[in-house]
């Protein structure tokens, strides 16, 4: 990865594409090392976190990572999903966090010199040639290990810098024997796993 040390850095993670990401690369991700990676990359000012929650359920699975990172160095951007719906009579959720996080993206790009974005959707292509235009290094991280590979061609094509996150699971993965550990004992050191189902996460 090139960083620059004086670099003022944001992390901005799509949540659910960034968990579908992880998914099919077959690893967990430990948020907590994540998070101080990229404080050794430069000067990290913020790392935000996107996720729609679907908040009429007594229950979500994702509740505890959005509250454990709440607490933990990331700044949380949700919004409540939608019910709806479509022509044909089919039940839909939507929950897409594009805008939300293409607005802080722009707004904040004053106070920054490196936008990390952790997203591999395609639509975020003019986003990155924005911020590049107002003079801003912009880096994504997905995965082409997969098939299809995760991360949209022009994307790609538009960042300063392709990270693959495969090439990252050793410096923020977590140690699969503690996948199926529970307890308090676990959340203190690491926060919670990453072990929520996919429609927790939802995506249009």
């Amino acid at each position: 990865m090139n960083f620059y040390p004086t670099e003022r850095i944001a992390l901005f993670i799509d949540g659910a594409n960034l968990y579908a990401t992880a998914k099919s690369l077959a690893f967990d991700i430990d948020y907590k090392r994540l998070l101080a990676l990229f404080r050794s990359k430069g000067q990290l000012v913020r790392a935000l976190y996107y996720t729609a929650l679907a908040e009429e359920q007594e229950y979500s699975s994702i509740r505890p990572l959005i509250d454990w990172l709440d607490y933990n160095g990331y700044t949380m951007v949700t919004k409540p999903t939608k019910e709806f719906v479509d022509a044909a009579g089919r039940r839909k959720i939507k929950g897409n966090m594009d805008i939300e996080l293409a607005v802080d993206a722009m707004e904040l790009a004053d106070h920054l010199d490196h936008i990390v974005l952790f997203s591999g959707d395609g639509d975020f292509r003019s986003l990155v040639e924005a911020l590049q235009h107002k003079g801003k290094r912009v880096s994504v991280v997905s995965t082409l290990a997969t098939n299809p590979p995760m991360v949209a061609d022009e994307l790609r094509r538009q960042a300063d810098q392709f990270i693959d996150l495969a090439n990252l699971q050793e410096e923020i993965g977590r140690d699969p024997s503690e996948r199926g550990q529970r307890g308090e004992r676990r959340r203190q050191e690491h926060g919670p796993v990453d072990e929520f189902e996919q429609e927790d996460l939802i995506e249009t």
